[in-house]
Order: C-alpha cells, then structure tokens, then sequence
C-alpha cells in the first residue's frame, strides 16, 4: 500500500541519509521524495516521502522509527487526511509536422502546456496528483517519450491544519 509521510526536520548535513537508512533497513524503496527548506526560514526543512509498505502495521513501525532520529522534528503518515498532493513533470516526447497538432490537443484535458519546442520535438509540463500525471504520460508513450524529469510528490494538509512537533494535527 503506498504512503505519503511528512516530516519537519533540521535542515543539515546528514538528515535524508538517516531517514532513508530507516527505510532501507526495512527494505522499503522510496518511490518519491520532496525536500525543500520551511516557510519559516528557522532552520528546518519539509519532507513529503512517498513509499510502499506492505500493511498498516509496517507504516506505523516507519513512522515510530523516523520520530526517534535525532534531527526530525515531526513525522506522520497523511496518506488518509485531507491534503493536497501534486508534483511537476516535464516531458520530451518526439514530436513533428504531423504529430505536433494531435499533441496539443492530447494535452490541453489535462492543462498541460508546451514549455519547449524543436523541429523534431516539444517538451510538455504537466502538474498535478499523481493519477494525472500518469494518465498523460501513457497517452503520450506512442508518439515517443525523448526524455523525462519528475520533481516527486509534494503534499500538505489542506485548510490551516498543520503538523506540530508531536506530529499531531494543529491549527
């Protein structure tokens, strides 16, 4: 079952290779990761994990293991809440004369918009939840996909519910 784990952490040296050993150790590969400094600027940073665990119970073993590191400030599984998750893909697809109008068209459902373009090919940036993104790049897999960079998943609760130190909801 995949999960979506948030963490507030100290934002230095030698953090992510903690955290992600935590998940080697259990043999868990990390199918998506976000890390970006916090609003706050006080010296933490956010972390949005996307990983597959094999029951609720291995999530929970994940999630008491993250909160004991030294440098994680807080750390919950929001796989379930209410939250807003998107990511950013950009995609090269092989793209001329003749192809070119199909693919804009192909696009456009999924707002999507044309960032780059070549004689022999147009690079398409796409936002949004993962099921989005996956449905555009399966339509855009026949016309020939050059290249591709994805950013992971990033995700926050919605409305002003925020975690606090326990890892608990707070408004």
């Amino acid at each position: 079952m995949k999960r979506i784990i948030s963490a507030t952490v100290v934002d230095q040296s030698g953090v992510l290779g903690r955290m992600t050993a935590v998940l080697t150790k259990r043999k868990l590969n990390i199918n998506s990761l976000t890390v970006a400094q916090s609003v706050k600027k006080d010296g933490t940073a956010n972390m949005t994990i996307v990983t597959e665990v094999e029951d609720a119970h291995q999530a929970e073993q994940v999630i008491k293991q993250l909160t004991k590191l030294i440098d994680v400030i807080s750390v919950a599984d929001i796989t379930d809440q209410s939250i807003v998750a998107r990511e950013l893909v950009l995609i090269k697809v092989a793209a001329d004369d003749s192809t070119r109008h199909g693919i804009v068209g192909m696009i456009e459902p999924f707002r999507a918009s044309i960032i780059d373009m070549s004689h022999e090919s147009m690079t398409i940036q796409v936002t949004g939840n993962t099921d989005k993104v996956e449905a555009l790049i399966d339509l855009l897999i026949p016309y020939g996909i050059k290249e591709m960079c994805r950013t992971g998943v990033a995700a926050f609760f919605r409305g002003s519910q925020c975690l606090n130190e326990a890892g608990a909801l707070s408004n």
